[in-house]
């Protein structure tokens, strides 16, 4: 080998190093961190709907009925004006009581528990035949009343209210319905300005858990928070009571009022 080549090759040598050497170090090199967290990946789905959790603890309710304690003799009114459309005698709908001593429209009513509210919705109230159906109306406060007049005459809607605005309304034979609502909690009598005995009660309730006693005198509210709730009672004439009754988790209680006649 010539001097030349000699030097040649060991050039060569020197470069084959130096060129694994400094493709050794980029193979070591590792990524610098970027500050971004390392992204999860999207749970695949499986095609059947995710359920929302249940809320702590069940739900319970409370039932029972309201007695009346005497007799109850049937009151009879006496019809003076449009008796064609209103007939010549009603009974007069105050104190309804059934054969077997139970007493019709008495509110209950159980305040709110929590955070639960009132959810306002529409209800209807008729004056079918010159008398208002149903004759205790309860519903929750900011709820739209809807007033149907299918008698085709006069009437005028008068409410007696302190929380709520009063309303005084005529309601002509051609305007078969209209619209009033109530905002504020309150225990409201309504009356018609040209039919005297014509006489209402509307419930505005502050709270989600209320009822009207049926023909039965029977109640039932539903969806209660375990604990205890004050029950309370309210009838036109006979006045109020209350009562308290403590429910757990998914159970149902039980619980009766008694009024007696007036004087009795």
């Amino acid at each position: 080998m010539t001097p030349t080549q000699e030097k040649n090759r060991r050039w060569a040598e020197m470069f084959a190093i130096v060129f694994v050497f400094l493709l050794a170090a980029c193979g070591e090199k590792k990524p610098e961190p970027t500050g971004e967290p390392a992204s999860t990946p999207a749970p695949e789905l499986s095609g059947e709907p995710t359920a929302a959790p249940s809320p702590a603890g069940g739900r319970g309710s409370i039932s029972g009925e309201v007695i009346f304690k005497g007799k109850a003799a049937a009151s009879t009114l006496t019809i003076n004006k449009d008796q064609e459309v209103c007939g010549k005698t009603k009974t007069e709908p105050g104190l309804i009581v059934s054969a077997q001593g139970k007493l019709q429209n008495v509110v209950v009513s159980i305040a709110a528990a929590g955070d639960a509210k009132a959810t306002p919705t529409k209800v209807v109230l008729d004056q079918k035949g010159c008398e208002y159906n149903p004759h205790v109306l309860a519903f929750p406060a900011g709820s739209t009343v809807e007033i149907l007049n299918p008698d085709g005459i006069l009437h005028n809607v008068h409410t007696y209210s302190k929380n709520n605005s009063p309303i005084n309304l005529a309601q002509p034979k051609f305007k078969k319905t209209m619209t009033v609502t109530f905002d504020k909690p309150e225990i409201i009598e309504v009356k018609c300005d040209v039919h005297s005995w014509m006489n209402g009660w509307l419930f505005v309730a502050g709270t989600p858990y209320f009822a009207v006693t049926d023909g039965n005198g029977s109640f039932q509210i539903s969806g209660l928070p375990a604990g205890e709730h004050v029950v309370e009672i309210w009838h036109e004439q006979l006045g109020k009571q209350s009562k308290k009754v403590k429910i757990g988790a998914n159970e149902s209680a039980s619980v009766n009022f008694e009024f007696s006649a007036p004087g009795a």
